[in-house]
């Protein structure tokens, strides 16, 4: 059974992100899809609609973020949390240096792998974007 999240909800999500994904910090006005309320612990681990669970993110990031809260940079490495929008400062974990946004924490790398920021075409897209005044 599907669950509907009222419009007022994804309006304050939305505008509190100030329209940008909450994960790699692309504006929405500079992707070709609309994006998506993501639920930053998944419904499947106990997460709830509730605007604190909930986070904008472009559609890249939503799809590769998945259900997942945590990950592991090595095999048999410890298991480390992913970024959280609500309780983590984003500039706290990650730094953008020529278009590549690079970790500064543990917290930061695994976000990083798991949500692929560093491909080539992304590091094309946000050198283009800070050329133009548009990033982060």
């Amino acid at each position: 059974m599907s669950r509907h999240i009222p419009l007022s909800v994804r309006k304050f999500v939305a505008e509190r992100s100030g329209y940008r994904c909450e994960y790699c910090r692309v504006a929405e006005t500079d992707s070709n899809f609309a994006y998506h309320l993501e639920h930053i612990i998944s419904r499947q681990h106990g997460g709830t609609d509730h605007p604190d669970n909930l986070a904008w993110s472009c559609s890249v990031c939503n799809w590769k973020k998945g259900s997942n809260i945590s990950t592991i940079l090595e095999e048999n490495g410890p298991i480390i949390s992913l970024f959280n929008p609500r309780k983590d400062h984003w500039f706290d974990h990650f730094e953008v240096v020529d278009g590549e946004i690079l970790p500064k924490t543990l917290i930061g790398a695994a976000t990083a792998k798991l949500l692929v920021f560093n491909s080539l075409d992304n590091i094309i897209e946000r050198r283009e974007l800070i050329e133009a005044g548009n990033y982060p």
